[in-house]
């Protein structure tokens, strides 16, 4: 399924892929998940041109092996993460990946023939290297983890982008501790996967806010102690209220716009960070806030992926849920054709759908 135009949706359309090369896997897809920032790439071009195959939350089967790939072979199971990482410089051998200074390094060399080409022999942009609206894809082996085989491919394919990076902002970058409150705006698909990440750490309150009420009733299912409706009553004040009016240590701002991130600071205790996920906006800035305000060392942090090393910590959540503490199941609302993808898309607005998921790829 192919972006021709920008705001165009998606075309079917027969690419060639390429034979693999170097540490280059040939995975022949059995699920690929539908994300917001493939729409919102699809829509605006914040990286891939068209024509582009985007889609970047896969899982499928080995089916080839470059002759430099060490870590698979043909028939495992695998699940790969967006993430490009060299796994040679300062920053990945500092267990820091996402700040990869070589993420090239995963693609094709300079004047190799390119992953997929269409029915003119023109080059066709892989969108995050991955490309996963297709029948294949052709990733680098650092992109990839192996899969046990009784890991389904649904729950496996969301791993790489809404889970880890929800579950390892808590675990990763903010590291909670048994006990600690947290809160965390927006309770879509990431924002039920960081009440997931704050229920395997053990958070004391658990206090999930958003606009809407289903939304709302998502999270508690997902472990959420308690709830605030912002579109009801000022979400600072309720926080500050339920923290007995000092706010919590701990925001993550799932939404990524002005009026959140501010909300989010705003909510914090002394010596308190908010985690900004979300990109909801390219444009809105964070209100400057009073310079002694410092004096209360109130910091905010950006987090990317969840700020881990994705093989490490999707093979933990693969364990987490085989074991029934990952909640991966419901976050999983639908299954589609891959010839579906627009319609996906405007499933997805209504609020009761969390992801959906590519399991038909005839």
């Amino acid at each position: 399924m192919v972006v021709r135009e920008l705001g165009g949706g998606w075309v079917e359309e027969e690419l060639q892929i390429a034979d693999p090369i170097g540490q280059e896997v040939l995975v022949e897809l059995k699920a690929s998940g539908l994300c917001g920032s493939d729409h919102m790439e699809m829509s605006n071009e914040v990286q891939y041109p068209p024509p582009a195959v985007l889609g970047h939350e896969i899982a499928g089967v080995v089916s080839a092996v470059g002759p430099n790939v060490t870590e698979f072979a043909v028939g495992d199971h695998v699940a790969a993460c967006l993430v490009q990482y060299c796994g040679k410089c300062e920053q990945c051998l500092d267990g820091e990946p996402g700040l990869c200074r070589s993420p090239q390094l995963t693609l094709r060399p300079e004047g190799e023939a390119p992953r997929l080409t269409d029915a003119n022999g023109d080059a066709v942009t892989q969108g995050m290297a991955l490309g996963g609206f297709a029948q294949q894809s052709l990733v680098h082996e650092n992109m990839l983890v192996k899969l046990p085989n009784d890991m389904p491919f649904a729950q496996a394919a969301v791993l790489g982008c809404g889970v880890i990076t929800g579950t390892g902002a808590v675990l990763n970058a903010a590291k909670v501790k048994p006990g600690e409150d947290v809160v965390i705006i927006g309770a879509g698909g990431v924002g039920l996967n960081v009440v997931s990440g704050a229920v395997l750490a053990s958070a004391g309150k658990i206090i999930s806010v958003d606009l809407n009420a289903e939304s709302l009733e998502a999270a508690k299912s997902f472990g959420a102690t308690h709830t605030v409706n912002s579109s009801e009553t000022d979400p600072v004040e309720a926080i500050k209220e339920l923290t007995g009016g000092y706010g919590v240590r701990t925001v993550f701002d799932v939404v990524g716009i002005g009026v959140t991130a501010r909300q989010g600071y705003d909510m914090l205790d002394a010596g308190g960070t908010l985690y900004q996920i979300g990109m909801g906006s390219g444009t809105d800035t964070l209100d400057t806030v009073p310079m002694q305000n410092a004096f209360n060392r109130k910091a905010v942090q950006g987090v990317f992926m969840g700020s881990g090393v994705p093989k490490r910590d999707m093979a933990m959540l693969v364990e987490q849920y085989q074991a029934g503490r990952l909640n991966l199941d419901d976050i999983v609302s639908g299954e589609l054709k891959l010839t579906d993808v627009n319609k996906g898309y405007e499933m997805i607005r209504d609020p009761k759908v969390n992801r959906l998921v590519i399991t038909d790829f005839s």
